[in-house]
């Protein structure tokens, strides 16, 4: 990961500190990830201006002191983020009980179940591509819904024509390679 060098320190601390907790460590999206009874609780990572603990499912938490975010509003529906600049404001007593809690939730079953799938229409932009390019819609259409989902939000979600047309010569490879947008962060 691009920011972990820079956050050696911090990290290797929250490490620590996590590992003292009644969880497991699992490898998932390529860093560590703290379960409990298969079930993801906290994890932690370095970026370019702050590294960060998350809570899977912190929206549940209390939040006592006030310190947790959604990561990018909207999007974010359960996990929260705990964001932090310098090693003065880890806080091993704060962490562990913001921890302790999301553990107690998860054994009361307490989580945000995922919506019902809906599908998302083609933009019209990639709707013009697939009548066009016929490998590339025989190729789009076994896709899963939810691969397909995926390509339909990523396309639309642009706001200028440009960037949607650069996003589908992005995706046009991956559709007929037959993988998701988000394949490589699967594991």
């Amino acid at each position: 990961m691009a920011y972990q060098e820079q956050w050696a320190e911090e990290l290797s601390l929250l490490k620590s500190i996590l590992d003292k907790a009644d969880l497991e460590v699992t490898k998932k999206w390529g860093i560590d990830t703290y379960t409990y009874n298969g079930k993801n609780i906290v994890g932690f990572l370095g970026f370019k201006n702050h590294f960060a603990l998350w809570f899977y499912n912190g929206v549940f938490l209390k939040d006592k002191y006030k310190v947790l975010v959604s990561a990018d509003g909207e999007k974010t529906k359960a996990m929260r983020q705990w964001r932090m600049k310098s090693m003065d404001e880890i806080d091993e007593k704060k962490i562990l009980s913001y921890v302790n809690e999301a553990i107690k939730n998860s054994k009361a079953g307490i989580e945000l179940r995922p919506e019902k799938f809906a599908p998302v229409a083609i933009p019209q932009l990639l709707a013009d591509r697939l009548k066009k390019d016929k490998a590339l819609k025989t190729a789009f259409d076994k896709l899963t819904p939810g691969k397909q989902k995926e390509y339909n939000i990523y396309v639309d979600e642009a706001k200028q024509e440009a960037t949607k047309i650069k996003r589908i010569e992005k995706i046009v490879p991956m559709i007929l390679a037959g993988v998701g947008l988000n394949e490589k962060y699967k594991s």
